[in-house]
This record gives C-alpha cells, structure tokens and sequence, in this order.
C-alpha cells in the first residue's frame, strides 16, 4: 500500500482511514483475500486503533471487510450470492430510472448526457480505467437527476460498488472500455429518443456484461471467491 502523506484536517480519522481504504480495495491495491492489521493502519497514520476499527466496521458494512475475532481482517472475497442479491437491487432500480428518464428528458438532459459521454471519450482514448470508473458513477448519476429521481442513485452507487472490483478486474485485463463506452452511448441515445423500451434493453443488457466478468475471473482467480461458491 501507498504511504500516507498526511491526513486531512477537515475529517475526521474515522474518515480519512475509511477513504484511503475504501480506494485500496475498489482499485485493487488490496485484493480480495489480503490481510490488513489495525495496528499497521493506525502506525500508517499516528493515530489510536480505535480510529481503525471504526472504519474497518463501516468498511465491513459495505460487505469490502471481513472482520472475524481473534483472527487477522482481510480485503472480503467475492460471494456468488451476494453478487446476484445485488444485479437484482439494481436492475430493478435502474429498469424504474431509465423509463422515468425517457419521459422527463429535455433539451438540458440530453446536453448533460452529451457532455457526460463527451468525457467518457476522452479517457477512453486514453486507456485511463480509473477515470472512466469515476466517470462511470457520474453518468449514471445524470440519468437518475434527468429521471428527478436522485435519491435512486444512493442506491446504485451502492450496490454498484460491491461488484466494481470485478469489473475493474476485468477491465485490467480486457481492455473492455470501448464497449462500455459504446453501451453508455445507446443507453443515452434511447433516453433522448424517449424509448423507454430501448433504454430498458440496453441497460439491461449493459449490466449482464458482468456474466463474462464473473466467467474470465472465476477461470483465472479462483481464489477471489468465497470458498462455498466451488
């Protein structure tokens, strides 16, 4: 892991263990199955275990944590079930943004969507993965604004980043951002066109690119999987 250069004043401990943590496991610094230790963390930063321990429960919380007594942490490995708990969450709440989408979009929407996949763009010609992950949240947030329904996207972004590690996985190795880009495009497309039908299938068919994800990963990780999946 990356040596901390300082800690900021404007959070909490708390906060800023669970940042830097948070981004250490979703861009795979830590992998699933590595063993992190309060003490190590709270050395890292000058500060108490308690602290640590908190973000560690918030972590956890996330399902990015597996904290088991008497027994060291580690970076959680990746559980089938709780994979398909959370595809079905968000399916069935983006199906419900999309087809809103369709109907509210104007002209300000479809500039916003522009723009959007104006960036998308940019670091996909560049290869910059970590951007278009962040770029990613962004678009999704901008048809859940489009749709007037905001509060959805708490939603997404959380069960979206339990299984952003698979994609990023993924993402290392095939080089797959052209056709989530491409995905992004008819997804938009559909919106300012007012197909909620369109919009639908393609965000559907968006979100079972993870079939192969999961296949590619199992086949190569295996270890990165709950032992009760095999």
């Amino acid at each position: 892991m990356a040596d901390v250069s300082r800690v900021t004043k404007r959070r909490t401990s708390v906060d800023d263990v669970f940042a830097y943590l948070h981004v250490q496991i979703i861009s795979l610094g830590l992998l699933p199955g590595d063993k992190i230790s309060e003490a190590d963390i709270a050395a890292r930063f000058g500060i108490s275990r308690q602290p640590v321990r908190d973000a560690f429960s918030r972590l956890e919380n996330l399902d990015l944590l597996l904290i088991r007594p008497q027994r060291a942490t580690e970076v959680k490995r990746f559980s089938m079930r709780e994979i398909e708990k959370s595809r079905f969450v968000r399916a069935a709440i983006e199906m419900e943004v999309l087809r809103r989408a369709c109907v509210e979009c104007d002209a300000d929407g479809a500039a916003r969507l522009d723009a959007a996949l104006g960036s998308q763009l940019k670091v996909v010609e560049a290869c910059d993965v970590e951007s278009f992950g962040t770029l990613d949240y962004d678009f999704h947030k901008v048809i859940c604004e489009i749709a007037k329904a905001d509060f959805a996207f708490d939603v997404i972004m959380t069960e979206k980043t339990k299984v952003d590690r698979l994609c990023r996985l993924a993402l290392s190795k095939e080089q797959r951002l052209p056709e989530l880009l491409k995905d992004h495009q008819r997804i938009a497309n559909a919106i300012t066109a007012n197909d909620a039908d369109l919009a639908v299938e393609v965000g559907m068919f968006h979100l079972s690119r993870l079939d192969a994800t999961i296949k590619l990963i199992t086949e190569t990780n295996a270890n990165y999987f709950e032992l009760a999946d095999f």
